[in-house]
């Protein structure tokens, strides 16, 4: 039952969610997944290493998906997401925490970025 209402919550949460919000969403998951990931790679878990940093690639090809072509950024911000899922393959190959402990880094600091833009812009509140 309390499964049911946090998929309930977590539903609408989504549909009522800006687009600047689901972003940060978005980016949420995309570090916890890269946590998880990390955690499982230190204690030579690979099934659930991989299964996290396959989450984290799914995350960021949505980013690629959803850019704005029209948008000045997103050649550079196309080529950053590749670079980090070229880092997340990598360490999903060589079972290796090091790549995705940096991409973990851009990741939060993106994160910060979009959040700052989005208060700027008046959709977002202050997040944690």
């Amino acid at each position: 039952m309390m499964q049911a209402q946090m998929n309930k919550y977590v539903n609408n949460s989504v549909q009522t969610a800006s687009p600047a919000q689901l972003l940060i969403m978005l980016y949420d998951g995309a570090i916890r997944f890269s946590k998880a990931a990390i955690d499982a790679l230190g204690k030579g878990n690979n099934e659930d290493a991989n299964r996290n940093l396959c989450k984290v690639q799914d995350i960021i090809a949505e980013f690629i998906i959803t850019l704005n072509t029209n948008s000045s950024l997103s050649s550079d911000l196309i080529m950053l997401y590749e670079y980090f899922k070229q880092r997340l393959t990598e360490a999903n190959m060589k079972k290796d925490k090091g790549p995705v402990v940096e991409v973990l880094g851009y990741l939060v600091e993106l994160r910060e970025t979009w959040i700052a833009a989005s208060r700027l812009a008046g959709d977002v509140k202050r997040s944690s």
